[in-house]
């Protein structure tokens, strides 16, 4: 195969398909999907424009965009490219890397609800960060690095205790809430035996903010997704024969319980990387990917969908935190969980009515 990429229609007829080559490597693309996804990077850069052009300082999206060509003033450079950039950024990184996070251990559990912020491992982030800040007493970066320490240490307890002779979704979500509620009395704890600044400061930590971030934020973010999301992409296609049930994935040549590892270490690596720069932001990586899979009619895991749907739910809600309540700013954290705790109350109530 020469270097030059090539695409060709795949399964004519049925849904349509290209398949993308190059180099020796191939990557089937849906076409709904591939447009699916265009669009919600379109209407998240969208509302990121609007969102860089929104405050004390109002800027028309014109003069946004001019600014970020440098073609702006002084005063908008510095308050976008050190202001409001920054926290834009995170903030799609974030979104997208809980959506991506939340989409492989939907898959990996096959279970709706096997999503990080149900499972637990954003309390054991949570346990971890209030050790950092209330224990050891560290900085912004001993934080971060004891929450992605604590992330990783609640998947490999969960894993643990749910694998037996192989891992079962159900299993694995119900381990996970019972470890969830474990490590939220331990947090609990932390927080009543702490001084009063110091527990203002966890409690605001576990609402779970991208206000304050900082070019070095939107770095570590980027970094991480930039790393993880080819490799993700790279396994939809196995993931999505994983769905279909342990002996058929093996049937058809899966490496099962090896391909479900290194999805979990990939998938659990971006949530940690997201908790530890934003907080425990609900919801995200349990809405964002069920979003996606009904948009695209996804079979798998809607890899870049997902990242794109996620980037969009956290620039909306991060909007609605800052400009919906007048000069009380909330913490990004408290849209997303009201945005999810309703699609988590849809969702079970068309289940029951359904079931029904």
């Amino acid at each position: 195969m020469s270097g030059r990429a090539t695409a060709k229609a795949w399964h004519p007829g049925a849904r349509r398909r290209l398949t993308l080559r190059a180099y020796g490597w191939s990557y089937p693309l849906s076409v709904r999907a591939a447009v699916v996804t265009c669009l919600l990077v379109v209407a998240a850069l969208a509302v990121g424009v609007v969102s860089l052009g929104s405050g004390d300082y109002p800027l028309s999206p014109a003069e946004v965009v001019r600014t970020l060509t440098g073609e702006g003033g002084a005063a908008g450079q510095f308050v976008i490219m050190r202001l409001r950039l920054p926290r834009l950024l995170t903030a799609l990184g974030v979104g997208a890397a809980l959506a991506v996070g939340g989409a492989v251990l939907q898959t990996v559990t096959r279970n709706a609800l096997g999503s990080p912020d149900i499972i637990g491992l954003d309390r054991g982030a949570a346990t971890g960060a209030l050790i950092g800040i209330l224990v050891l007493g560290g900085g912004s970066w001993a934080v971060s690095g004891s929450a992605m320490a604590g992330g990783a240490l609640a998947l490999v307890a969960i894993y643990l205790l749910a694998f037996r002779g192989g891992l079962r979704g159900a299993r694995f979500v119900l381990v996970g809430v019972c470890v969830a509620a474990m490590l939220g009395a331990v947090n609990a704890y932390l927080i009543t035996r702490a001084n009063l600044w110091a527990a203002n400061q966890a409690a605001t930590w576990l609402v779970g903010s991208v206000a304050g971030s900082r070019w070095a934020h939107v770095a570590a973010i980027w970094a991480a997704c930039a790393v993880v999301l080819p490799v993700l992409a790279a396994l939809a296609s196995r993931l999505r024969l994983l769905e279909m049930g342990d002996e058929v994935a093996t049937g058809l040549g899966v490496r099962v319980e090896r391909t479900r590892l290194v999805a979990l270490v990939c998938g659990v690596g971006l949530t940690c990387v997201a908790i530890a720069t934003a907080g425990p932001i609900l919801f995200v990586a349990l809405t964002a990917p069920q979003l996606a899979r009904r948009l695209t009619g996804a079979a798998g895991p809607p890899v870049w969908a997902s990242a794109a749907m996620g980037a969009l739910l956290m620039a909306v809600s991060d909007l609605a935190a800052q400009r919906l309540f007048g000069v009380a700013q909330l913490p990004t954290g408290v849209v997303t969980g009201a945005i999810g705790g309703g699609y988590l109350l849809w969702m079970l109530g068309r289940k029951r009515v359904t079931a029904a």
